[in-house]
């Protein structure tokens, strides 16, 4: 089974396939991609996948443009002032990757009044006049626990990973972590780092904090951290703890290795990066007429024991295991909600 058959199906989308053609009534329009940060593989890949669709969509001449635009530093001061730019530059639709969940809300509320339409996604806004594309990080983060439990059904110490500090994402999956710890009290969060959902950020931290750390069995993680966290603790005489993966591609080849050399097992969970690209179809459809819920959901990607080797031989080196949306995915998601 596909990745992308493997995500529609969780998402138990199972409404027929509906007629898609470039329709000419977003022909003349133009949307932009604000994103608040891209220092590291996830948000590469994202946007890697964002020019790969778009830039088709605006060769069949379904869109204008699709433009998209990074912030230098992941401040919700800076996106704003994006925003507010895209706004003066006439764009029909923002799709936004946001900084903070509230504020941004000024910023997207002048687009909306301007007449631009707001679609967020994996860092989503509160602003009513928006549209929310999201996973529920919050589950991600405690399903993390629940699969330490029945591999460790004693339990033991827990070294947390966290993402970006201030980053709704990073809040979410980190308070699903610690409800995890709530419902399996077996297990005892001892540490705490922020690994910026970078391989390097975390192998420093992580080495920073392990002296003074007991025994840990498990180390629950966002993403982009997992090798990091291998690679410091190998270089200690620690045994290797159960580490919770990300769906890098340096993260399923590290655990490959060591499956295949010791049997290690673990399992790998993330948003797939192209989301982005649903997104994009979704303000499309938007801007074509399309009646879209407000807040809709889409599962997150989970990599276990059996199918990882599928999973990494279809991941780019350096990359993320991910999935690109068509049309008619966007379609399908629409039309599931209603």
């Amino acid at each position: 089974m596909t990745i992308r058959k493997m995500l529609l199906a969780s998402a138990a989308i199972a409404c027929a396939a509906m007629p898609v053609s470039a329709f000419a009534d977003t022909s003349a329009k133009k949307i932009a991609l604000s994103n608040n940060y891209a220092g590291n593989s996830w948000r590469q890949a994202m946007l890697t996948s964002w020019g790969k669709v778009t830039g088709e969509a605006v060769k069949a001449g379904t869109v204008a443009a699709a433009d998209p635009f990074t912030t230098a530093e992941n401040q919700a001061t800076e996106q704003a002032a994006q925003i507010q730019n895209m706004i003066l530059q006439g764009y029909d639709a923002i799709v936004l990757n946001a900084a903070s969940p509230t504020a941004l809300n000024g910023a997207v509320k002048e687009a909306c009044d301007a007449g631009i339409t707001v679609v967020s996604f994996d860092g989503i806004v509160t602003e009513p006049c928006a549209w929310r594309i999201a996973v529920n990080f919050k589950e991600m983060g405690r399903s993390e626990v629940e699969y330490l439990s029945k591999k460790l059904p004693d339990g033991g110490n827990l070294l947390e990973i966290r993402g970006l500090a201030g980053v709704f994402v990073d809040d979410e999956i980190s308070a699903g972590i610690h409800e995890g710890v709530k419902q399996f009290p077996q297990f005892k969060i001892v540490g705490s780092v922020h690994g910026d959902w970078a391989q390097d950020v975390a192998q420093k931290a992580v080495a920073g904090i392990l002296p003074s750390l007991p025994d840990i069995v498990g180390v629950v993680t966002q993403g982009g951290d997992g090798y990091g966290a291998a690679q410091a603790i190998a270089a200690t005489d620690r045994k290797m703890p159960i580490i919770i993966m990300g769906n890098r591609e340096d993260e399923l080849k590290w655990w490959k290795e060591q499956k295949d050399a010791k049997g290690y097992e673990t399992m790998s969970v993330s948003i797939a990066p192209g989301v982005s690209t649903l997104a994009f179809w979704v303000a499309q459809q938007i801007l074509d007429g399309k009646e879209v819920k407000k807040d809709l959901v889409v599962p997150f990607l989970r990599i276990d024991q059996d199918n990882l080797e599928t999973n990494l031989a279809n991941t780019q080196a350096g990359g993320v295991a991910n999935v690109e949306y068509t049309q008619a995915d966007a379609i399908k998601v629409i039309e599931s909600a209603k």
